[in-house]
């Protein structure tokens, strides 16, 4: 797909105009723009957060004047003052990394879309797994699509290979299970490289006492501490809070009793450390890379064969190309399918199952993901054990029709937080007491938020439900016109299509 959209590229170069590509991720940048230079022969304009106040000024001029014939980076590039901007492309447009969550609101993939309509200019989205909304837009007529049927490469898509752990568990105190490990030390007597893939980072999820059951949860959070071991630190993911990994239990002050439950890719690193202690092992989570260049170096390395056995989070799905991987292990292949509150959890779980597996075999010859599941008959594992994309997003498709949910209907989520629990649930209610009456459109809540606690702001949350022909916007301003003035530390949040249900 890259190659194919570089075509555009070059066309629209050719006619003196501007280039906006819109990555999700920061880390797809290194290797994005080496692979651009050795098409173009020349370097692109970098846009994102690693990016320094003096260059970030240097940059917006140049965009202003045309110098910057091509942009490539994070979502807020899509701001730039280009004076003659002549084809937007978004890479992974199915990323929820293109959804901003704080302060505005905004969807990067859509804001693109409607630039684009307003300069008249093209647009390319480009997935080897598209976002619902964009495959009905394609399937009604209202996009192009462009199918490209087998990779760049000629090699053939990966075995999938389900590994059922109800029948097939790893051994007691061990999560890579013995049909996993074997697939390992074949691929590493091969001479070629092994992912392990769990998207949780950290050592474990949880911290236990065996002696009186106390669990570590941050104080500002309704959020378990997890531990990082390579750090000695228990982290709460949500606001950031970390405090040292104490020796005994600050409850019952028994020694030695701390238990840590569940696996995180620290955990993982450890028992490839056990199994193959000749293995050269390369760790990418966020948490453990200092920053950019420490990421680069890291992904040079194992690109350049230096890593035997690579060990990853999410960060690893995203258009990563290692040449010498053949062999791709998922350890929880259902952990994204326990997101019950958010409607998008079985494309999002199908999606990076998908991309991450299909890291593997991108350039000799065919490749081998094996997932690890307690539900092979789930309908996204059947769908990626199958390859049925197809059956897969019909199903999805009359799912979301039959229920009016985005693209066939539209959300907005208001979320009302204070410092006290009284304050947030009252003024939550309120505001659900004079929601206008509206034929067709539906308030629920309020309801407490699932992490109902985030940096000591109580949370609750309102969703409402519209069909696709009714103005939510129109609906949103005219409620927020009769609610009281928000006073003190009282916030309330509007987001239109969320992405986050939490």
């Amino acid at each position: 797909k890259t190659e194919v959209y570089f075509e555009a590229v070059a066309r629209a170069l050719e006619q003196g105009r501007q280039v906006l590509i819109l990555l999700p991720e920061i880390a797809l940048t290194s290797q994005f723009i080496s692979r651009f230079e050795g098409r173009f022969g020349v370097r692109p304009v970098e846009w994102h957060s690693g990016v320094g106040g003096t260059e970030r000024g240097r940059i917006w001029r140049w965009a202003a004047t045309g110098e910057a014939r091509v942009v490539v980076g994070a979502r807020s590039a899509l701001f730039l003052p280009y004076s003659d901007l002549g084809l937007i492309v978004i890479d992974e447009e199915h990323d929820a990394g293109f959804k901003q969550e704080d302060r505005v609101t905004y969807h990067a993939r859509d804001m693109a879309v409607v630039r684009a309509r307003l300069g008249n200019l093209p647009i390319i989205l480009a997935s080897a797994t598209p976002s619902i909304e964009s495959q009905v837009n394609a399937r009604t007529g209202r996009y192009r699509h462009l199918l490209l049927p087998s990779r760049f490469s000629g090699t053939e898509l990966p075995e999938i290979v389900p590994i059922d752990l109800r029948r097939q568990p790893p051994e007691r105190g061990r999560w890579l299970s013995p049909v996993l490990t074997e697939a390992v030390t074949e691929t590493m007597a091969s001479g070629q490289q092994s992912l392990l893939f769990l998207n949780r980072r950290g050592y474990a999820p949880l911290t236990l006492c065996r002696g009186c059951g106390h669990r570590f949860e941050c104080p500002q959070c309704t959020a378990w501490l997890v531990e990082h071991r390579f750090r000695n630190r228990l982290t709460c993911h949500h606001c950031g809070f970390s405090l040292p990994i104490p020796e005994k239990c600050p409850k019952c002050s028994a020694e030695d009793s701390l238990v840590p439950c569940g696996p995180g890719v620290e955990r993982i690193a450890e028992e490839v450390r056990e199994r193959w202690p000749e293995a050269r092992l390369a760790i990418l989570s966020s948490d453990l890379i200092a920053g950019m260049k420490e990421l680069r170096e890291l992904i040079t390395q194992i690109e350049s064969g230096e890593a035997d056995i690579i060990i990853g989070t999410q960060i690893v799905a995203k258009g990563h190309h290692f040449p010498a991987l053949a062999t791709v292990g998922v350890v929880d292949g259902d952990l994204g399918l326990a997101q019950g509150a958010d409607p998008r959890a079985g494309e999002r779980t199908f999606q990076l199952l998908h991309q991450v597996t299909g890291r593997a075999g991108r350039t000799f010859a065919q490749g081998r993901g094996l997932i690890q599941t307690h539900m092979p008959e789930h309908p996204v594992m059947d769908a990626i054990i199958s390859g049925d994309r197809e059956a897969f997003l019909d199903r999805e498709i009359r799912l979301r029709q039959q229920a009016l949910l985005p693209p066939y209907g539209r959300l907005a989520a208001l979320v009302v937080s204070a410092r006290q629990k009284e304050i947030a649930e009252g003024y939550a209610r309120e505001v659900a007491r004079r929601a206008p009456p509206a034929d067709f459109i539906e308030v629920l809540g309020p309801a407490e938020a699932p992490i109902a606690v985030v940096r000591g702001r109580h949370r609750f949350r309102l969703l409402v439900k519209a069909p696709r022909d009714r103005d939510i916007q129109a609906y949103l301003r005219a409620w927020l016109e009769l609610l009281p003035k928000v006073k003190g530390d009282l916030r309330l949040a509007v987001d239109i299509d969320p992405y986050n249900f939490l």
